[in-house]
């Protein structure tokens, strides 16, 4: 029996829930067929009309405090893994942004570097004061690259892919299954929002082109932060 369109709408809208499987599976699908038809194996291609079903989701999901913390206790000052957290964490940058940063990005305290994306897809120049929690565990880590601090296991720059996959598999050594660099971000723009800071202030450090993203976690904030004030006042009440 030939595979008809119906079948294969089937076979993609079973990975929905992962929109980048979905995409490279149709791809797959499309150009596999095509060689059938041109091969005279299949009368017609049936992936062409078929259309990915795409959902909306949040994106990558946020680190919460307990898994920044799990991760800490697995990886220690030191290593090469909390190093990585910790320019991720106190930067707020992507992974991309992150694999290019060396000691030379650093003087007087300060980081400076130029995004390599942005959302509005133009670079960003950020000078971001050091954390001093940063500068604990750059000064803490042994093995250190020449031109950027994390290197591979060859002694070579991470690839942001590269980085990303090795990333990966220290979050599941933490046991931190569902979380991903560039949760840590948002981790970043979460605690910012969190201690008062203005969307302004944490697009100066994330480097976020739009504002709307950032406003998200700064709506977040003010609610969980009315929430407690809400709660106390009708414990105060008597209530």
């Amino acid at each position: 029996m030939l595979l008809t369109r119906e079948h294969v709408q089937r076979i993609v809208n079973e990975k929905v829930s992962t929109p980048f499987a979905q995409h490279n599976l149709l791809k797959l699908l499309r150009a596999m067929f095509e060689w059938a038809v041109g091969e005279g194996r299949m009368p017609d291609n049936p992936a062409l009309g078929v259309k990915r079903v795409k959902v909306k989701t949040a994106g990558y999901k946020s680190w919460s405090e307990a898994e920044i913390a799990a991760f800490e206790a697995t990886h220690a000052i030191g290593t090469k893994a909390r190093l990585a957290l910790a320019l991720i964490l106190y930067t707020g940058q992507r992974r991309g942004d992150v694999v290019k940063m060396g000691a030379h990005h650093i003087h007087n305290g300060v980081l400076t570097i130029d995004q390599g994306k942005t959302e509005g897809g133009e670079e960003a120049h950020l000078e971001i004061p050091v954390h001093p929690k940063l500068r604990e565990i750059i000064d803490s880590t042994p093995t250190l690259g020449v031109k950027t601090f994390l290197v591979t296991s060859f002694g070579k720059p991470f690839t942001p892919a590269g980085f990303g996959n090795w990333f990966r598999e220290l979050c599941d050594q933490a046991g931190c299954h569902d979380i991903s660099a560039h949760g840590g971000r948002k981790a970043t723009a979460r605690r910012l929002a969190e201690i008062g800071c203005s969307a302004s202030q944490i697009a100066s450090i994330t480097g976020h082109a739009s504002l709307a993203e950032v406003q998200r976690y700064t709506k977040a904030a003010d609610r969980k932060r009315m929430a407690r004030e809400a709660m106390k006042k009708l414990t105060e009440g008597g209530w």
